[in-house]
């Protein structure tokens, strides 16, 4: 079993930063793909940016340029880091383990003002 612990959502003003982080705890399970999704208020959840064990990245168009996902693989964790944020950046912030399956942290809220 993969238990995933997302931290680091807040309260910013747009145009502020937020560095948001995924800790999976993996047992004796080899970690590989982790991605970051998210989901906007009264929208569908949607992918922000995925990292490969190797350090392969992809982002969203929306937010190219303006976020970078990272990862320690002895740490097993994976962060996104946020800058020029905008009002519809808001959203609940989850990432996605991939290890023996797939695994999910429980969110964390990410409100930007305008």
């Amino acid at each position: 079993q993969v238990q995933v612990v997302e931290s680091g959502g807040g309260l910013v003003q747009a145009g502020g930063s937020l560095r948001l982080s995924c800790a999976a705890s993996s047992g004796i399970f080899w970690i590989g793909l982790m991605t970051w999704y998210r989901q906007p208020p009264g929208k569908q959840r949607e992918l922000v940016a995925g990292i490969s064990r190797g350090g392969i990245t992809n982002y969203a168009d929306s937010v190219k340029g303006r976020f970078t996902i990272s990862r320690d693989n002895a740490k097993n964790t994976a962060y996104l880091q946020m800058n020029s944020l905008k009002p519809e950046d808001t959203a609940v912030y989850y990432c996605n383990v991939r290890a023996s399956g797939d695994y999910w942290g429980q969110g964390t809220q990410v409100t930007v003002s305008s």
